[in-house]
């Protein structure tokens, strides 16, 4: 074993512990808080979720918070709030809802998304009111607040409705008080509910509502009306936020104010919808609320005046770097192995370099054009946006004609043979991209082999990308890489078969080192590996049966555009460091200027440069991050073997499970 090989080993090993147990101080409050993960049957399927149990809760009952994520996200996203109020005393519950993280719906699920969220928080009340940890009152209440980001504030919501009409029948109320964020009532309307009673449902409890002033989906009717949501929202000045306290005169955000036997409070942080979860201006909101809500019950059990959530985020932020630097030299251990060498191949014979001011100032565009035509068409794409789809499709009809004109002619007159072949590939990529375009609807449906709502869209974008970065490199090759002796050798494609497998199974063996350490640090510290909304999460069988399904897919996406990066920066004038910023760049550097154009245009004017673009806008977020890695991991191993194929094995396999155990997914439908 090299000197450097073992240094990178020790190295990333010890970024993952040192990590996860500093992690694990933080999440456990240095060890005055049992963290631990449960899983319970119900009506609609399992569901599982973190248990934060202070010291001396199963002797004395405690109030109990039950928190949830919002659609795509998991448990581990209230980890601000878990840590802050178990160390305080509380019990908390973090809830995977149903068919996100570890939880699955069994449920009817023929309108997918009023499957996930409407019972979910109130089955794991139903469950949490019949522990002996849980306090209630003399008159058997539950002293059990609800709350939840998003998807999770709409679940929390109608819980409350639910227990209401419990409390009708059963003359007890088993919810004590409410706290969502970044949620209004638009999808509880849609179950038939009115205003005037959901605000009603309140009841006599404490109520709060975190509504970020750059919120992209809610707190403003007419921008949902419009369809364009991100803009800078007031939702203490709407009829909403007026209903739910209690229509006082000139309402103030921040301030408790008395309905009934109730009191309730709106609070308004100048933050975007996914900023809540990563917050302490947030955080300070939540403290502030079960201050008051709980304010009878005195079970504060800490001296600290400060947050100390973001250590488990900073520390976990540190595993997931040792995570990802750990295919180094897991890798490169795996190519001494006998078979799984044969994955080093020669390098192939770099492209010939620019000779002219045109054929440079082409391939600096080329590379432009690389970065920025994912990010220009993404919302296309993603959207569907109807416009941009048609666009498209125009332009596919004038391919489709003119390589199959063009293909006549050539045979007609007997052009030269790689005319034909241009020509037959130019219409065989046409054809691809018509029957993705023409059925699009379909494609991107969630179904009983598909059943990952994003991952659909996704890797639908995905692999338009791939079409046209095919369809750009079969043009130069035969418009101008041939007549200068460039062969498929120079791209690589000319591999036997056996170091393609070989190079499949490195992969696979270098991920299955990684997440076992995941599995490891999961069962003994209870953390995982992550930096806000980019985390490498344990996963279930059903998250393995999807990885086959999908992986192929995003392994076309990843091949394609890193062959295309590759075989543009092979030669002496990217070596280095300088090579690795080129490939990130032609990666995402679109997806970056897209995201800074997007906000910085909300932040600045109070309307985003997209206000339509809300959920594809978030996605680019977590996107980012995801393809950066890819970018340095692409380079590096086909730099590392001369292997186009173990790069897009590595980046398929391993960014297609992030994504699936990190997102919606419906074991069942």
């Amino acid at each position: 074993m090299k000197k450097r090989t073992l240094v990178l080993l020790i190295t990333s090993l010890a970024l993952i512990l040192i990590g996860s147990l500093i992690a694990s101080i933080s999440n456990n409050s240095g060890g005055d808080v049992d963290v631990s993960r449960i899983s319970f049957e119900t009506d609609s399927g399992e569901l599982s979720g973190l248990l934060y149990l202070p010291d001396g809760a199963e002797s004395e009952p405690r109030p109990t918070i039950v928190a949830t994520h919002g659609y795509l996200n998991s448990a581990e996203m209230q980890a601000p709030q878990a840590i802050e109020m178990s160390k305080r005393g509380y019990v908390v519950l973090a809830l995977d809802q149903y068919d996100h993280g570890h939880s699955v719906g069994t449920m009817d699920k023929s309108i997918p998304f009023f499957s996930f969220w409407p019972t979910s928080i109130y089955d794991a009340v139903n469950y949490m009111y019949e522990q002996d940890y849980v306090l209630k009152d003399e008159d058997g209440n539950g002293i059990i607040a609800v709350s939840g980001h998003s998807m999770g504030g709409f679940s929390s919501t109608h819980a409350i409705l639910l227990d209401e009409m419990f409390y009708e029948q059963a003359g007890i109320r088993k919810i004590d008080s409410y706290l969502s964020m970044g949620s209004d009532y638009q999808w509880i309307y849609a179950l038939g509910y009115e205003l005037e009673d959901i605000a009603a449902a309140y009841g006599p409890r404490t109520a709060g509502k975190i509504a970020g002033t750059y919120d992209e989906f809610f707190f403003s009717p007419e921008a949902t009306a419009q369809g364009q949501t991100v803009v800078e929202k007031n939702y203490i000045a709407t009829e909403e936020g007026q209903a739910f306290l209690g229509h006082p005169e000139d309402p103030t955000v921040g301030e408790f104010y008395a309905v009934g036997d109730g009191q309730r409070i709106i609070y308004q942080p100048e933050e975007t919808h996914p900023w809540n979860h990563f917050s302490m201006t947030t955080t300070d909101h939540v403290i502030n609320f079960y201050d008051e809500a709980f304010a009878e019950y005195d079970v504060v059990e800490t001296s600290e005046t400060g947050q100390s959530w973001m250590y488990k985020e900073w520390f976990s932020f540190v595993a997931l770097i040792g995570f990802f630097l750990l295919f180094v030299p897991v890798v490169q251990l795996l190519l001494k192995v006998p078979f799984l060498s044969d994955t080093v191949v020669e390098k192939p014979k770099a492209l010939p370099l620019p000779a002219t001011d045109s054929e440079k100032t082409s391939n600096l565009v080329m590379i432009i054009f690389g970065a920025f035509f994912p990010a220009l068409l993404f919302t296309t794409f993603y959207s569907g946006v109807e416009v941009g789809l048609r666009l498209i499709t125009q332009i596919n009809y004038i391919m489709i004609a003119t390589s199959l004109i063009s293909l006549i002619v050539a045979y007609v007159k007997d052009k030269q043979t790689h005319m034909k072949k241009l020509s037959i590939s130019v219409l065989i990529i046409g054809i691809i991209q018509f029957l993705m375009l023409r059925y699009r609807d379909t494609l991107i449906e969630v179904s009983e082999f598909f059943g990952a709502p994003t991952g659909n869209t996704i890797v639908y974008w995905a692999l338009h990308v791939a079409i046209i970065t095919a369809l750009v490199l079969v043009i130069s090759y035969f418009a101008s890489q041939k007549a200068k002796g460039v062969t498929l050798d120079n791209y690589g494609l000319k591999t036997k078969v056996k170091p393609i497998f070989a190079s499949f199974v490195v992969a696979v063996i270098a991920i299955a080192v990684g997440y076992l350490m995941l599995f490891i640090v999961d069962a003994i510290f209870k953390t995982d590996f992550r930096l806000w909304t980019l985390a490498v999460k344990t996963f279930e069988a059903h998250h393995l049966v999807a990885l086959m399904k999908y992986a192929p897919l995003f392994f076309v996406f990843y091949f394609v555009v890193g062959l295309s990066i590759n075989v543009n920066t092979a030669d002496e004038r990217f070596e280095g460091i300088k090579g690795y910023l080129v490939s990130i760049f032609m990666f995402v550097g679109g997806l970056i200027f897209y995201l800074l154009y997007q906000y910085g245009s909300l932040f600045m004017t109070g309307t985003a440069a997209f206000p339509a673009e809300a959920l594809s806008s978030i996605v680019v977020i977590g996107l980012v991050p995801v393809l950066i890695i890819a970018a340095i991991f692409n380079r590096y191993f086909y730099r590392l073997t001369g292997n186009i194929y173990l790069g897009a094995f590595i980046n398929a396999l391993l960014m297609t499970l992030i994504l699936l155990a990190n997102t919606a997914l419906y074991a069942t439908l």
